[in-house]
This record gives C-alpha cells, sequence and structure tokens, in this order.
C-alpha cells in the first residue's frame, strides 16, 4: 500500500519526506475505511460532473492545488475549478503533492490564515 499509494500521494519519489508515522497513519485510515465506501468515493469523483455546481459557487473561494500532484492532475482539477468559480482565488504549491497538507503545512496554515482574515 504505501509504495503503491503513498509514495505518488506524498510524492516520496518525487524528493519530498513524511515520518514513518504520517505513512502508517495513511496506511490505518485506508484499512479502516470500508471497501464499498472507499470505491463508492472513487467512482463519485471521478463520474460526476461538477461543473454546473461551481458555476452557482457565490462564496469567497480559495482553491490551493500542487503542481506535482500525481493523483488528480492540476491542469485537469484545480486549475479548472479556480476558471470555473467566479472569482476564486488560486494558489499552486510549487513541487507540491497531493498529500500537500502534510508536506507543505506551514504554507497552507500561512494561506488559509490570510485568507480567512479578507
Amino acid at each position: 500500500f504505501i509504495a503503491d499509494f503513498a509514495t505518488p500521494f506524498y510524492g516520496l519519489n518525487h524528493g519530498q519526506q513524511v515520518s514513518q508515522g504520517v505513512q502508517t497513519q495513511t496506511l490505518n485510515i485506508a484499512l479502516m475505511a470500508s471497501i464499498k465506501g472507499t470505491l463508492d468515493c472513487v467512482t463519485a469523483f471521478s463520474q460526476t460532473d461538477f461543473r454546473p455546481d461551481m458555476a452557482k459557487i457565490d462564496v469567497p473561494t480559495l482553491v490551493i492545488h500542487g503542481d506535482d500532484d500525481q493523483i488528480v492532475p492540476f491542469e485537469a482539477t484545480g486549475k479548472r475549478a479556480a476558471e470555473l468559480i467566479r472569482g476564486a482565488e488560486l494558489k499552486v504549491y510549487a513541487g507540491a503533492p497531493h498529500g500537500f497538507a502534510v508536506t507543505h503545512a506551514q504554507q497552507l496554515n500561512e494561506d488559509l490564515l490570510a485568507f480567512l482574515q479578507k
């Protein structure tokens, strides 16, 4: 599991580093999830067209995405979301993987606090 999922999720194969504890926690979360729930989740987010919903968002929106996301590529997801949500602010983290909340935690916290203070 760690080699097949956590490695690209955290960008370990592209030089990012996370502790063994984080990798173990990721595995434990996956093991606690139901197989049906996991499959239904993947089906929902990979086959649902959210474009009509995004066009209806009318609150301040911050879209954050890593440009080295190997799970859901920026061009097809984060970039498009920011374009579809009227007035959205887009932050792209250089070299950040899908799991940037761990690998780029300080930058994320600073950006979230700054956004909330607007």
